[in-house]
């Protein structure tokens, strides 16, 4: 089947979301006013409350979530063939996804920008703060350990990229100075920094950087990894407006016009499928169910999100109206990476057995998207060398903007536990930065990451899942229309336990017996934490049936 007529029916769907679904939920739903009080000028403090433009707030949150996993799981998840992957990305974007998304960041900055995870204090009870903070604890210690190896691995196979990374890094920092300080707008300099970005790509092919003269070859990944780290430390406790902010505008634009030149690809290259659209996999794969799901994780839906959207996003939003577009509007275009690295790998890498002989690791799932997405850019006239170098340097740079991310939002995580455990030390930023980069330093030195993809998926639905329970239970209690959030809930729930499960038995049965415990804890999290949302379900019910 034709690449480009998948690529423009999924595009009909999307667009459907957008100015239809997510117009209903905005309306009828969350019923979003203009002049309502947002956390951003409540609670204004110049470091992590900062009232946005939209456009800078979209680019940040934008780059925020769509980082490596929307690529690496449908890459992954192809082995099962091209149709379930587009049908799970797709629909799961538009119904669950990006509903997701606008929901827990409208709940977020209807509750002074807390975390959803102290949201769910005030909304289920108090005992499940701590529950959910434990839960958002491990996730992130696996993404963050798990992100940082995937960059480590690019830069170790596309040495030409490690220039242009660095370069964006620099430039932002000088970006953010500008505009924050001297009150620039932000646009004209960051489309300047977006144009000498691509220009250093050229610049990094001449001069690939490589560490294996400095610390050898077979240490160059642990090297990279913990300078990955330190950078992530360092970005997480400076400023929003200092890195983060204009680093992640110029990202939005790198990969607006990244997924632009690979669409134009595709229509222009018109590349037909050659993977298979059902492929019963038999080479070491796991079932389809549940794992097509939680493989694929962040390209359809995403607790993380949830972290981004009520960790950062909603502390800087400055008109309560801009949660659309930021919210549900930025998970669609995370969908549409997800359907690009979809008919990347369905499409434009010749023969499909050749590359799915086995189900691939997440590295092998990147380095096959980066080949195939680089078939699309040929079909412009863009040398295979060159293509790679670019679409890699897109790569890195959304699964660093994840990184740093997830670290600051660990940061917040900790801090919170501090709070309820009584602990000031670990409201210090520094401290909570120091952890929040030192444990996943420890699980990868323990050689375990291997294993974390699948447990990944699997913990980021769940919290997706459980996310919405605080939703449904919001809106029951605000008398709105619940539905919508309880039925995408149901059905995660029921696919992260069932990958848990069935993870958990894998992991203890060949040794892991740290990761399966993890698993099965996360499993009686999952389950006490829906018992708590059933619980406060019905104590609403019984308050609201007492006489006034």
């Amino acid at each position: 089947m034709n690449a480009a007529v998948i690529c423009l029916l999924s595009l009909i769907v999307f667009a459907f979301g957008y100015f239809v679904y997510s117009a209903h939920l905005a309306r009828h739903v969350f019923q979003l006013r203009d002049d309502e009080p947002v956390p951003a000028h409540t609670h204004e403090d110049g470091v992590d409350f900062v009232p946005t433009n939209k456009h800078v707030l979209f680019g940040h949150h934008y780059a925020s979530i769509a980082g490596a996993a929307p690529i690496i799981g449908p890459a992954v998840a192809v082995v099962w063939g091209w149709l379930p992957a587009l049908l799970w990305v797709v629909l799961g974007v538009v119904f669950m996804g990006a509903m997701h998304d606008f929901a827990t960041l409208v709940m977020s900055m209807r509750h002074d920008g807390l975390s959803v995870g102290s949201v769910s204090a005030k909304v289920l009870g108090p005992r499940t703060r701590t529950l959910f903070l434990l839960v958002i604890f491990a996730l992130i210690v696996i993404v963050v350990a798990v992100f940082a190896k995937a960059i480590a691995g690019l830069f170790i196979k596309q040495p030409g990229t490690v220039i242009p990374i660095n370069f964006e890094i620099l430039v932002a920092l000088v970006i953010g100075w500008l505009c924050y300080r001297k009150k620039a707008k932000m646009l004209v300099p960051s489309i300047g920094a977006l144009v000498a970005l691509y220009a250093m790509v050229f610049v990094g092919i001449d001069n690939p950087v490589s560490l294996a003269s400095l610390v050898g070859a077979e240490n160059q990944m642990t090297a990279w990894v913990v300078l990955l780290l330190a950078y992530s430390f360092i970005a997480s406790v400076l400023p929003v407006w200092t890195l983060l902010q204009p680093r992640d505008y110029i990202n939005s634009h790198q990969l607006l016009v990244g997924m632009a030149a690979l669409l134009l690809g595709i229509f222009i290259g018109q590349p037909h499928m050659t993977a298979p659209a059902i492929n019963h996999a038999d080479a070491g794969a796991p079932p389809i169910f549940p794992f097509l799901f939680v493989t694929i994780a962040c390209g359809a839906i995403s607790g993380f999100h949830g972290l981004v959207s009520s960790g950062t996003t909603s502390k800087q939003i400055a008109c309560a109206a801009d949660a659309r577009p930021i919210g549900y509007g930025a998970m669609l275009g995370e969908g549409l990476l997800a359907l690009i690295a979809t008919l990347a790998v369905g499409a434009g890498l010749g023969d499909f057995s050749v590359h799915y002989h086995h189900m691939p690791s997440a590295p092998q799932g990147v380095g096959m998207f980066v080949q195939g997405a680089a078939s699309f850019l040929g079909a412009l006239g863009i040398p295979s060398n060159v293509g790679q170098v670019l679409v890699a340097v897109l790569v890195i740079s959304f699964a660093a903007t994840s990184l740093d991310t997830g670290v600051r939002i660990q940061r917040f995580i900790i801090a919170e536990l501090g709070e309820s455990w009584n602990i000031d030390a670990l409201k210090n930023r520094y401290l909570g930065g120091g952890i929040a980069v030192g444990l996943p330093l420890l699980l990868f030195l323990a050689g375990k990451e291997k294993t974390l993809w699948p447990l990944f998926g699997a913990a980021n639905q769940m919290l997706a899942g459980l996310s919405l329970v605080v939703v449904s239970v919001w809106l029951y209690r605000e008398r709105r229309p619940w539905a919508y959030a309880a039925i995408p809930m149901a059905l995660v729930l029921v696919i992260a336990a069932a990958a848990l499960i069935s993870k958990a038995h894998t992991l203890f049965s060949t040794g892991h017996f740290a990761l399966a415990t993890v698993a099965a804890l996360l499993l009686l999290l999952e389950l006490w934490i829906v018992i708590e949302g059933a619980v406060a379900v019905a104590r609403s019910r019984h308050e609201a049936e007492q006489p006034a």
